[in-house]
């Protein structure tokens, strides 16, 4: 349980005067605070020494499950990255203006733990010279990229929901995430994803993107950003100007978009648009080159022409603006790690996310601002936008969190039901011959699982193999599982050949299906045994334009065990497939002809 002493509320109203009338609701437009409240957090900035103010602007990584005593090996990862021991000595020292949650700088064990280290990073913030609440974060887009996993609900990723179609089921996902990550602490998450996913090869985004169609994302992303805004989270959509066409991914290399101006006011621009008139309260950057914008060649994360052009002055945003990580190697390529938040700020970024180095980016920004290079009321024009969303947020009224609340919010069951039930909604079909689907557990009951077991998104469910069998099986099938893998040997592929004789069906997981894989020998050797292939593509949707011979195929958009059970009960008849693809399936032999156009999917009708 938190600290709730008079003397810490005392401070922090006494030193901050922000109480919010509203409660944590986010306001329904990023506009700066109400004048009133803006002349007080205005007093505040002017109370804060330039380190302070520099601070303000960076959002940083710290290793560790406690914010005072982490483990020796986390403290030793945070002495050799950033000079400190622990989450609270990086506040103190650099008067950060926000933390981001990681599984791998294990910030994310369970919700009791999340909320006692965003307690303890809230303590550290009220403890500095000017007590200021920081604004912790994460990637908790759900699908494939979570950093919360269970006990907290799971639900369908972006591709997931654009499959479903649903504005209210993406809404819905929203609230339930948004509530259990506020509960916790975290009252900004970077979703949801805005770019449009035209390019099948996108080896960065693919089902992180609600789909193809621009407006049917705009609809989605819009239905996200009220969703979160709701229940008091900061959503952040991303990746602003958009990385749908992409081959490079970002984190590795500097992607070059080559859409012309009008196309990306067609493809890339409607879904931040829609994102911008739902009042959304972040937009993160990409860190991609796209020349129609700015032919620089700069990434957009340091292109003024794209961020205060484009964002500022053409869209009228005027909310957070927050770069994507800049320990990404697409952002480092032309300049260095000293440079590249000062461009940033210089280009009309707010928040600083993750840089490689915090000592460099920091003293960086502060010298640039002592040379005259970026002036304090740069500076302070970002603080006062960062400071007003804190403030809507709830944080200066109050920035901790409960057990007891905690425990009514993170994964009751009537979250997890509302999980399964948006899930079953999302479930693609296909192909299926001659009927083979719905499988009848009388006629059809000795099931084997085969396939891909890629690592848990979340790190807390799977092996998809194992959590199929486990649904089949208790939907009254016999079923068994044999993990192949993603790039199955030659004797594993004759061992599930021999696996399969005397089975009634063989399920069979896909994973990102490449022209080379031996995933395609394990499907077309287990097709010619006679027993019926149902293929199940548990991550891209594009796997069936690879495959010959299955009897069946649908696609989950994830392998996270909600989207798994759903496709379960789907196989076995006991849902509708009702999802639509979200994005066309082109031909393998002639990617110009489309095999599966977007909104095709079967029924049992």
């Amino acid at each position: 349980m938190h600290d709730r002493s008079l003397s810490r509320r005392t401070l922090l109203t006494a030193t901050a005067a922000t109480a919010v009338a509203a409660g944590a609701v986010a306001a329904a437009s990023p506009a700066l605070a109400h004048p009133s409240h803006r002349d007080r957090l205005k007093r505040l900035i002017s109370r804060m020494s330039l380190e302070e103010k520099v601070g303000q602007l960076f959002v940083m990584r710290v290793y560790g499950h406690s914010a005072t005593a982490p483990d020796q090996a986390d403290i030793e990862l945070n002495l050799k990255e950033m000079g400190v021991r622990t989450a609270a000595e990086l506040v103190a020292a650099y008067h950060v203006g926000g933390i981001i949650y990681f599984s791998w700088t294990h910030n994310t064990r369970d919700p009791h733990q999340i909320a006692d280290l965003s307690n303890g990073i809230q303590r550290a913030g009220l403890a500095q010279p000017t007590p200021v609440p920081l604004l912790i974060s994460t990637d908790q887009e759900h699908g494939i990229v979570a950093r919360v996993g269970k006990p907290a609900t799971l639900l369908p990723g972006a591709m997931a929901l654009g499959a479903g179609g649903s504005r209210s089921d993406a809404r819905g996902a929203a609230q339930i995430a948004g509530a259990e990550l506020a509960a916790m602490g975290i009252l900004q998450n970077y979703a949801p994803v805005a770019d449009v996913n035209v390019n099948p090869a996108n080896p960065v985004i693919g089902v992180r993107s609600f789909g193809a169609d621009p407006e049917a994302v705009a609809r989605l992303v819009a239905a996200q950003v009220k969703g979160y805004q709701g229940v008091g989270i900061a959503a952040t959509s991303k990746h602003f100007p958009g990385h749908g066409d992409t081959t490079v991914d970002s984190h590795t290399g500097i992607p070059v978009i080559t859409h012309t101006r009008q196309q990306w006011e067609e493809i890339d621009a409607p879904p931040f648009r829609a994102a911008i008139a739902a009042g959304i309260d972040s937009i993160m950057t990409a860190h991609i080159q796209f020349p129609a914008l700015d032919p620089s060649n700069d990434p957009a994360t340091l292109s003024r022409p794209i961020l205060t052009g484009i964002l500022r002055e053409e869209l009228g945003y005027d909310g957070v603006v927050v770069t994507d990580a800049l320990n990404m190697q697409g952002v480092r390529d032309k300049y260095g790690d000293h440079r590249v938040p000062v461009l940033a700020l210089k280009a009309g970024v707010d928040q600083l996310l993750n840089p490689p180095d915090l000592a460099v980016a920091w003293n960086g920004v502060l010298t640039a601002v002592k040379s005259g290079e970026i002036s304090v009321s740069r500076i302070d024009e970002s603080i006062l936008r960062i400071l007003s969303l804190k403030e809507r947020l709830g944080l200066f009224r109050d920035p901790f969190v409960s057990h007891r609340r905690l425990d009514r919010t993170v994964g009751i069951g009537a979250h997890l039901a509302a999980a399964d039930r948006i899930a079953e909604r999302t479930t693609t079909l296909l192909v299926n011959e001659g009927g083979l689907l719905p499988l009848s557990r009388r006629s059809r009951p000795e099931l084997l699982v085969v396939g891909a077991d890629p690592a848990s998104p979340s790190g807390t469910t799977g092996p998809p193999t194992a959590v199929l069998a486990k649904a089949f099986t208790e939907l009254g099938f016999t079923a068994s599982a044999l993990s192949t893998g993603i790039t199955p040997s030659a004797a594993k592929i004759e061992e599930a050949v021999a696996a399969a004789a005397g089975k009634d069906a063989v399920i069979v997981g896909t994973y990102n299906i490449s022209a080379t894989s031996p995933q395609r020998t394990l499907v077309a050797r287990l097709a010619a045994t006679g027993v019926p292939v149902v293929a199940l593509a548990i991550r891209n949707p594009y796997d069936i334009a690879r495959l010959d011979g299955v009897a069946a195929a649908l696609a989950a958009y994830s392998w996270t065990d909600v989207e798994l059970r759903a496709a379960a009960r789907v196989i076995a008849g006991r849902a509708e497939p009702r999802g639509r693809l979200p994005v066309p399936v082109q031909r393998a032999d002639d990617p110009a002809r489309v095999l599966y156009p977007i909104g095709h999917g079967l029924s049992y009708d």
